[in-house]
């Protein structure tokens, strides 16, 4: 872990490698797992706003679930995340034509409908942000359905840093992304000669 303004990195994110394997992974981490996305709490006006805009993207059961539970929910513990349908899949999620888990969110600002992607927990993973009062962790999630991501990451040789670099200067801003270059490049010199 190295520190970088108010937040503490695992190096993790720049010593794995990660690159999106959709045809392998089919999107899997929208339809499995336990809970919804995490939504930051600035994120609950925006997705009400935009629900309306976003609905015509979304599948039958998705409109169902976020009818009946709202375009987020708050869990016991006080975390806000997308609702799920049945326990399952992401209320958000389509399926294109192979079967392949999309954003109906993402979809609507890929056709211009609207102006936000999606919740920045999506657009940075695998990476994962936990906050503290005093920092936040920046740290490289886990998961063995993304086994092909990191196998194609590697193939080209691309770090999660980079892979999600859109995502961490949208979460933290252009000078810390900058920052955290120079970083990466100190750490990336140091395992190469200890190799």
């Amino acid at each position: 872990m190295f520190q970088l303004g108010k937040t503490l990195v695992s190096e993790e994110i720049i010593k794995n490698d990660f690159v999106c394997n959709l045809s392998a992974c089919k999107g899997a981490c929208c339809i499995d797992g336990e809970a919804g996305a995490p939504v930051e709490p600035e994120e609950r006006a925006i997705m009400e706003e935009i629900y309306p805009k976003v609905k015509p993207y979304l599948r039958k059961e998705g409109i169902k679930a976020i009818e009946e539970q709202g375009v987020y929910i708050t869990r016991e513990n006080g975390e806000i995340e997308t609702p799920l349908i049945n326990g399952a899949d992401c209320a958000y999620v389509t399926f294109d034509d192979r079967g392949t888990a999309l954003c109906g969110i993402e979809e609507a600002y890929n056709q211009g409908d609207i102006n936000w992607k999606k919740p920045v927990s999506c657009h940075l993973y695998p990476v994962r942000v936990d906050e503290y009062s005093a920092f936040s962790a920046v740290n490289y999630h886990r998961w063995e359905i993304c086994d092909d991501a990191c196998s194609l990451g590697a193939e080209l040789q691309v770090p999660i840093y980079k892979f999600v670099k859109d995502a961490l200067i949208r979460k933290f801003g252009e000078d810390w992304y900058q920052e955290l270059e120079v970083i990466a490049e100190t750490v990336q010199k140091k395992t190469k000669s200890t190799n």
